[in-house]
């Protein structure tokens, strides 16, 4: 939730500890208990450390408390979860172990500096949460946020049937530490020579146009389906870059493209040699309720905070502490209105 929280938790252990430690922390003259005495000046009460925690970092500790609480009923550890912590934790070593072994002594005094959790325990306790956060928050988002409209419109503008074509890629050949003139003039040449290979083929005859192609890629195609005449194989929706799928589509079967598609790669020609019948809606809506609940959150971040406070409110949670509910209020209140990413 809030940046600092996992730090905060560390520091109300202490403070609880300090509650517990009855006949070992000094009394004030008010019968207070004191956090820390000064002999020129006026010691700090338990009290008075509490209610300054309370007024700037509670609400966020809280709320960890309580969300995960729910969560931990509703999400039961997986092994889904279990090797997302492991990756990310995994993560975490090795920009220690390759970056950062030299500025700190330990890797636990490393994950408090980056991410504020003093053992590495702690740390996977924060991305136990986290990650049952998100799924809370995209259950939510497809349950109550996207509607069945949205869900026809995708199938129809989105989803096809599997397609096979053939390609030759040109690709621009340029140095490592090219300037932006040297890479243009690479991109250039790419760009006339796969220009010069769709003449060809506008050139040769309608039912040799196959042939023609295939032995442009054996002898152009700077590619592993070159071999196989740039046959590609079947492909469905995401598994080609987007410039490459987008062109396919547009195409009927035995079309090729009549302008060099460019990519990451380079220049592509493209001949769609196959298509299958579009799925059945009801085959693929997990799959569009998984691509739709990515751009809902995308496009709105406050929808985990409105997803979190949904679920607080199903699971009858009420904060008591008057002051805490206040901020409470003022937090969902600042998260009304949708926030897009930083990214964006």
């Amino acid at each position: 939730m809030m940046k600092n929280s996992k730090k905060l938790l560390a520091c109300l252990f202490v403070v609880l500890l300090l509650v517990t430690s009855c006949g070992k922390v000094p009394k004030l003259e008010n019968g207070q208990e004191a956090v820390a005495t000064i002999k020129k000046g006026k010691d700090i009460s338990i009290d008075s450390l509490y209610e300054n925690m309370k007024n700037q970092y509670a609400l966020s500790v809280l709320l960890d408390m309580i969300d995960k609480q729910l969560l931990d009923e509703i999400y039961k550890t997986d092994e889904a979860e279990k090797e997302a912590i492991d990756s990310q934790v995994e993560q975490y070593k090795y920009y220690y172990e390759t970056v950062y072994a030299s500025q700190y002594n330990s890797f636990e005094s490393f994950i408090y500096a980056m991410y504020g959790t003093s053992t590495e325990q702690e740390m996977r306790d924060v991305m136990s949460l986290n990650y049952k956060r998100d799924l809370a928050n995209e259950d939510y988002i497809k349950k109550e946020v996207i509607k069945d409209k949205e869900i026809k419109e995708y199938y129809d503008d989105n989803i096809i049937g599997e397609m096979r074509a053939s390609h030759i890629l040109i690709k621009a050949n340029y140095a490592d530490d090219a300037s932006d003139e040297e890479i243009q003039k690479a991109k250039d040449t790419a760009k006339k020579k796969a220009e010069d290979l769709i003449k060809k083929l506008n050139d040769a005859d309608k039912d040799k146009v196959k042939d023609v192609f295939a032995q442009l890629a054996k002898d152009n195609s700077e590619d592993s389906s070159a071999s196989k005449g740039g046959d590609v194989g079947w492909f469905d929706r995401d598994d080609m870059v987007e410039s490459f799928e987008d062109a396919t589509k547009k195409l009927k079967v035995d079309e090729y493209t009549k302008e060099p598609v460019e990519s990451e790669y380079g220049y592509h020609i493209i001949l769609k040699t196959g298509q299958k019948d579009k799925p059945a809606l009801d085959d693929v809506k997990d799959s569009i309720l998984d691509d739709l609940a990515e751009e809902k959150k995308n496009e709105d971040e406050t929808l985990q905070v409105k997803s979190l406070a949904a679920l607080r409110d199903e699971y009858g949670v009420t904060i008591q502490d008057t002051e805490l509910k206040k901020q409470y209020k003022t937090y969902l209140d600042n998260n009304k209105e949708p926030q897009k990413s930083e990214d964006e």
